[in-house]
């Protein structure tokens, strides 16, 4: 998606970026793992095909996707390359065409020193809160997210995040979660993202500003 590909988020323990093609090596070795095709439903690609999904993923005006850096290493040593820090993706797609305030999260971490589910979780926050995420960019008032039944960190995890289970899949063996934005909720997201800091993101720079 067009709409973050100048965009930068900055944590304290993470920070997000727009998916570029100086990620997909790293993506690509990620994506070799059967555990994580599991998790994230999703088939072994070439390392070709992952440079066409890239570039497709950036011009999709309905798929908006963050690679998730470990703050702590990419602040400790200059030089070091956005793909030595990678940590894992974060995305938000626009799936139901004839309901235009729905949008639907996934969370993928491949490794984070505070493990899964507080790095799940912090990020999470970051795409769900406003201004960062689709609330007031996309007019987003509600999001869902559809998780493997056998999937019991992502499912606590979304439960913190106050999403509520609203269907099960027994074909797919999936649960769907869904978050309805109001105002105190988002006055909530806001309270948790509060350290989050929006900045300009420019493909090409050797190494993005930094704190």
């Amino acid at each position: 998606m067009r709409l973050n590909e100048n965009t930068m988020l900055l944590g304290k323990k993470v920070v997000l970026v727009p998916y570029t093609s100086e990620h997909v090596p790293r993506y690509h070795e990620w994506m070799k793992s059967e555990e994580l095709q599991r998790l994230t439903a999703s088939e072994p690609l070439t390392l070709e095909q992952e440079y066409s999904m890239q570039c497709s993923w950036r011009e999709d005006a309905d798929k908006c996707t963050f690679i998730v850096l470990d703050a702590e290493k990419w602040q400790a040593q200059a030089g070091l390359t956005e793909e030595s820090c990678m940590t894992g993706d974060v995305n938000l797609f626009l799936t139901d065409l004839d309901d235009p305030t729905l949008g639907e999260i996934e969370v993928m971490i491949a490794g984070l020193k505070d493990g899964g589910f507080m790095g799940g979780f912090i990020l999470m926050l970051a795409l769900l809160s406003d201004p960062f995420g689709g609330v007031t960019k996309l007019g987003l008032t509600r999001f869902e997210a559809k998780i493997g039944q056998g999937n019991e960190p992502s499912i606590r995890m979304f439960q913190k995040l106050h999403f509520e289970q609203v269907a099960v899949n027994s074909i797919f063996q999936e649960v769907t979660f869904r978050l309805t934005m109001n105002e105190s909720e988002q006055q909530w997201l806001l309270e948790q993202t509060s350290h989050m800091e929006e900045k300009p993101y420019r493909e090409g720079l050797a190494e993005p500003s930094r704190f």
